[in-house]
């Protein structure tokens, strides 16, 4: 009796992984509890053994052996992808293959599988694993005191060669990239809806070379058209510059402009400028050609960015360094 009842101190004390069901005597909670204490041991993180003495102890809490973080680089903006960061907390070597986080904002997971199927993780470093965004849920709200909507990530890794574990925990979004990309991709799915929104191919270089022209064109989706003749279907509030191309003040870019249902296609020139001529400014340019529009489009408001086309951000490129070399 006193073995059982000590078995049940010890039990109380260990956590289950989220979402697990912890209700005393059941099932479920007994199945997940064993799991969890067979990898907890397999990384050597298991605090739950009987001292010595058979003594209760103090209680402990079980450290993850990694931890992730939802990032995103330069690289990544317009590609619908984001960056997993796992870090290993532990004092072995770890290899990870699999990290799924899961999101209300995204239901059907964000998986990233390492380059080469395998990431090597030395203790206490941290390593990036691609990924890309599947669909959203664009109905999804915010949960928790915060505002932001709450995520959890499954883990498959080995240490040390032994056998590969799952690991249940916490996901971190330091930077809310996950509610961005999410309000991103919504907005460009309801304007993409409306609207057809192109840089148009060709640039027009001014005669002295120090300025070229942009258009961008409008064009009224025909399925909206039809729905909703005469109706505003996007705005374009503004137009805003990159790290690459900047207004030319002699020619204010449009602002507040709208397409209608049914109405013809709109083309905003554009007269653009370079915004900086350093000599890294276009061999280390990762966004200069994605054009940020503030734009409102079936009920939802916010930036939208259009991106060139390859042929269109060659001869963008070949502008900036012809115009930053005339001084």
């Amino acid at each position: 009796m006193a073995r059982g009842g000590t078995s049940s101190r010890i039990a109380g004390r260990c956590s289950t992984p989220a979402g697990g069901d912890t209700a005393p005597g059941g099932l479920r909670a007994a199945r997940r509890l064993r799991q969890w204490l067979a990898a907890a041991a397999l990384i050597g993180l298991s605090a739950c053994s009987l001292p010595a003495d058979n003594s209760p102890g103090p209680p402990h809490s079980p450290t993850a052996p990694v931890s992730v973080e939802v990032n995103q680089s330069r690289d990544q903006y317009g590609q619908q992808a984001i960056l997993l960061v796992v870090t290993n907390l532990t004092d072995s070597t770890m290899a990870v293959d699999r990290v799924t986080v899961r999101s209300v904002l995204y239901p059907g997971g964000i998986v990233g599988v390492p380059r080469d199927g395998v990431l090597d993780l030395p203790p206490h470093q941290p390593k990036s694993i691609p990924a890309l965004l599947p669909g959203p849920d664009c109905d999804a709200a915010p949960t928790g005191a915060t505002g932001t909507p709450g995520q959890d990530a499954l883990v498959s890794l080995t240490v040390e060669r032994q056998q590969r574990a799952t690991q249940e925990l916490p996901a971190i979004d330091p930077f809310g990239v996950l509610p961005r990309t999410n309000a991103e991709l919504c907005l460009a799915a309801v304007a993409a809806a409306a609207a057809d929104i192109v840089l148009e191919q060709g640039l027009e270089l001014a005669a002295d070379g120090r300025t070229a022209v942009v258009r961008l064109v409008l064009a009224p989706a025909q399925g909206a058209a039809a729905a909703l003749p005469g109706s505003p279907l996007l705005t374009v509030h503004s137009v805003g510059g990159t790290p690459l191309l900047a207004e030319d003040a002699a020619a204010p870019w449009p602002r507040d402009v709208t397409v209608h249902a049914g109405g013809p296609a709109v083309t905003l020139p554009l007269r653009v400028r370079p915004a900086r001529c350093d000599p890294h400014a276009v061999a280390e340019d990762k966004v200069g050609t994605l054009l940020p529009l503030t734009v409102t489009a079936g009920g939802r408001s916010g930036v939208l960015k259009v991106a060139a086309d390859p042929q269109l951000r060659a001869e963008l490129y070949d502008f900036v360094t012809s115009a930053c070399s005339r001084g």
